[in-house]
């Protein structure tokens, strides 16, 4: 009885509420998950009776399993935002257990940890209102992150950027032209947008098209993004250029130098590339001074 559940929601999202195919295997996967998880926890099947009576202690051992399984708390919230859909499809909208999502420390600027940049990314992709914007979005946001484009750059891209390779031509400030490596995944999601995308990719027209097919605002995905960290309880800081900020850190932290990264970033001037040394160096105090007996 667990899977047909699962599949009819998975249904239901597709057909009825028309989302992206990411989004209804992500939202099918948690709902199997918490079949499961009640089936054991209760020790009895999990029919849709059984899922009517899901309470706020059933959702709190749930959430506690998951964050036991290393989900951190973006991604923790989102499989809550998941669960809540499942249940409220479950119960015919009649409502689910009120339970609050996990919070995200607040306080010094840090890089977003990657899975909290993948969540992100899905999160805006899965309230997109068509499956070609969520494409779209899911896509530019991979770009940001995977490849350290400021939001501009991201949207002055055109058409005669595809067929896409293992690197990419960006015009930066100044007109400043460079080449930035695209990781394979960010180049699936690139053609994947491209090809679900209703409008023509003419080599002179924008890649990223707005809703109405015009160049796409930096504004809507500010927006998309401003609404996702809150369902997620990201921090204010988490902005289209904070990904940005976290291509560079990371890339630090993993043994890339400061001329490389340089390169990488369209820094006319070294000195703007030290920041991020300063952000590396104070995460990892931060890490001391949780970690160390004596700290």
């Amino acid at each position: 009885m667990a899977e047909p559940l699962a599949a009819r929601f998975a249904a239901h999202l597709a057909h009825d509420r028309r989302r992206s195919p990411h989004t209804v295997r992500a939202y099918a996967a948690t709902a199997e998950r918490l079949v499961a998880f009640l089936a054991e926890h209760r020790g009895e099947a999990a029919d849709r009776a059984a899922l009517a009576q899901v309470s706020q202690t059933d959702l709190r051992a749930y959430l506690a399993r998951r964050r036991g399984e290393g989900l951190v708390n973006a991604s923790a919230a989102r499989e809550l935002s998941a669960v809540r859909a499942f249940l409220g499809w479950v119960n015919g909208g009649a409502g689910t257990p009120r339970l609050r999502g996990p919070k995200v420390k607040r306080g010094v600027p840090r890089p977003i940890a990657p899975a909290e940049v993948l969540a992100l990314a899905e999160d805006v992709a899965e309230d997109a209102a068509q499956p070609w914007i969520a494409a779209r979005d899911w896509a530019l946001l991979l770009l940001l992150y995977g490849a350290g484009l400021r939001i501009s750059e991201a949207l002055a891209l055109t058409g005669a950027a595809l067929p896409l390779g293992e690197t990419i031509a960006v015009r930066g400030k100044r007109d400043k032209t460079r080449m930035v490596p695209l990781l394979a995944r960010v180049r699936e999601a690139i053609e994947a947008y491209a090809e679900a995308s209703p409008w023509s990719v003419a080599r002179d027209a924008p890649l990223f098209r707005g809703a109405r097919g015009g160049p796409l605002s930096p504004a809507v995905i500010r927006r998309s993004v401003r609404g996702a960290r809150r369902r997620l309880g990201l921090g204010e800081r988490t902005t289209p250029h904070a990904l940005r900020h976290s291509f560079a850190t990371h890339l630090l932290g993993r043994g890339a130098d400061l001329r490389q990264l340089q390169e990488l970033l369209g820094h006319a001037s070294l000195a703007s590339t030290q920041v991020y040394t300063q952000v590396d160096a104070a995460h990892l105090l931060d890490v001391y001074r949780n970690a160390h007996p004596r700290a």
